[in-house]
């Protein structure tokens, strides 16, 4: 993707954000240069809250991609003590017929709701033994904490305000049905590295083009924009 357009995007994600009466954190407004100037920004560094818009590496966001902004991510090592910090939440925009592709978690449980715009479609796929994608097998999961089954490749439509909860192993792809949706998700800790488990091969973040100075960092920025620079 190149950096102008991912500008375009954090700008208007920003806007309907807004729209929906929602403010983002402090440090989502800093410059890479306030980023570097901070010596008290390691938490989010380490925990990679912030902004996040994928392709998937695949050159074609409108039709395959996600914005994400990660607001707060607990450690993996709390949630292996059982206790601390072991939840996260994020804000997501799906546009209109943009596919967030078919994939499942090892490790995280979320809730995704509906936080505003038009339905939000997700289509489900059960596991097999193993975890693996199942394409005869559905499931159950709750819709606002109501049990409801579903069968191998049915999706599900859900109004503002309405939510589900996804357990690992409950394969999903989703995308924004008749307009944008703001989505928001509660979690167990986070982990866009290791935890995201497509049905096909393909890359978590977008390769990016540096056609222009980036407005703000994206997550993915931070080992070469950050990191490398306070070692």
């Amino acid at each position: 993707m190149k950096r102008s357009r991912i500008n375009e995007i954090m700008a208007s994600a920003d806007d309907m954000i807004r729209g929906h009466g929602f403010v983002l954190p402090p440090f989502a407004y800093w410059t890479p240069e306030e980023f570097r100037a901070r010596t008290d920004a390691r938490r989010i560094v380490e925990a990679r809250m912030g902004w996040d818009i994928t392709d998937y590496g695949q050159g074609d966001f409108d039709k395959l991609g996600l914005f994400l902004f990660t607001l707060r991510n607990g450690a993996l090592a709390d949630l292996e003590r059982g206790r601390g910090m072991v939840y996260a939440e994020k804000l997501l925009i799906s546009r209109q017929d943009q596919i967030s592709p078919m994939h499942t978690h090892v490790i995280k449980s979320e809730d995704i709701i509906n936080r505003g715009g038009a339905t939000l479609a997700i289509e489900l796929f059960g596991s097999d033994d193993q975890g693996q994608f199942a394409p005869d097998r559905g499931g159950m999961v709750r819709c606002d904490g109501i049990e409801r089954s579903f069968g191998p490749g049915e999706v599900l439509t859900f109004a503002p305000g309405e939510s589900v909860t996804l357990m690992p192993g409950d394969w999903h792809a989703f995308w924004g049905d008749g307009g944008d949706v703001l989505i928001g998700e509660v979690s167990t800790v986070n982990d866009d590295l290791t935890d995201n488990i497509f049905r096909e091969p393909i890359g978590r973040f977008a390769e990016v083009e540096e056609d222009e100075a980036p407005m703000h960092l994206l997550v993915s920025d931070y080992d070469r924009w950050l990191v490398s620079s306070r070692q």
